[in-house]
């Protein structure tokens, strides 16, 4: 059975993916000369798709990526809180 990190991952990768596909559907109707209307809807949401993974990575990676002292002046995680914020302003 899956852990619910391994669950979540799956979920922002099956997200991702269809995203592409959506992407792949904009590209296709770039190609055919589809309305303007038509792309723009495709091209919104493939953003929101997008936008929705982020946000999703960076929720349930926050305790992972946050930076928590050890005592030897180095942080132990990957980003700090700032960076962290930054990652997600970069996101709206």
């Amino acid at each position: 059975m899956a852990t619910a990190d391994e669950e979540t991952q799956r979920k922002i990768v099956n997200r991702l993916k269809r995203a592409q596909g959506q992407l792949a559907g904009v590209i296709a109707s770039m190609e055919r000369g589809s309305d303007c209307r038509s792309v723009v809807t495709q091209l919104a949401a493939v953003s929101s798709a997008l936008d929705k993974a982020g946000f999703q990575i960076i929720a349930t990676a926050m305790k992972d990526c946050l930076v928590e002292p050890d005592g030897s002046g180095e942080p132990s995680g990957q980003v700090s809180m700032a960076e962290l914020e930054k990652l997600f302003m970069s996101l709206a």
